[in-house]
């Protein structure tokens, strides 16, 4: 067993959840919420917002909608925080990138090297996975990815994480 002293300055691993709004990230959040609880890890949720158009004569209008993204991005986010600490007990950390989601994605887990499991929950209706899990599957990923069913009852997501 590591002394106290190295383990309290060890780096926390952070669990990354795609906040998507879609009823599979609600359960990537409540498994990778309770699986940092047990580890003594970190919950990091991620929004991505679409990028603007590049229209330059419309321009007033995309910073308007572009903080408007913003705005519910961060509703959302603080209102799943808050979900994340009543249900787990701790307090995810927040991000906010704007562009598109797989390349925010992978530009994130470059940048940030704490990050060290992706939680994701798979689609589930007639569709497939998602096109999340799709794309995530489909080539080489820098750090493993953890992929929950979306149909996970809250008893089994106990029972797993």
């Amino acid at each position: 067993m590591r002394p106290m002293t190295e383990r309290a300055t060890a780096k926390r691993r952070k669990f990354l959840v795609v906040a998507d709004g879609t009823p599979e990230s609600e359960v990537a959040i409540h498994f990778a919420s309770l699986r940092a609880q047990h580890t003594n890890g970190v919950v990091t949720l991620l929004a991505v917002i679409p990028p603007a158009d590049s229209a330059g004569q419309w321009l007033g209008v995309q910073n308007l909608m572009r903080e408007e993204a913003r705005a519910e991005a961060e509703a959302t986010l603080h209102k799943l925080a808050a979900h994340v600490n009543e249900y787990a007990g701790i307090m995810p950390e927040l991000v906010i990138r704007e562009g598109l989601l797989a390349d925010e994605l992978h530009r994130f887990i470059a940048q940030d090297k704490d990050v060290a499991i992706l939680v994701l929950a798979a689609g589930t209706g007639k569709d497939g996975p998602g096109p999340l899990v799709s794309t995530v599957g489909g080539k080489g990923f820098p750090i493993p990815v953890t992929v929950v069913p979306g149909t996970l009852t809250e008893e089994a997501i106990r029972a797993l994480a």
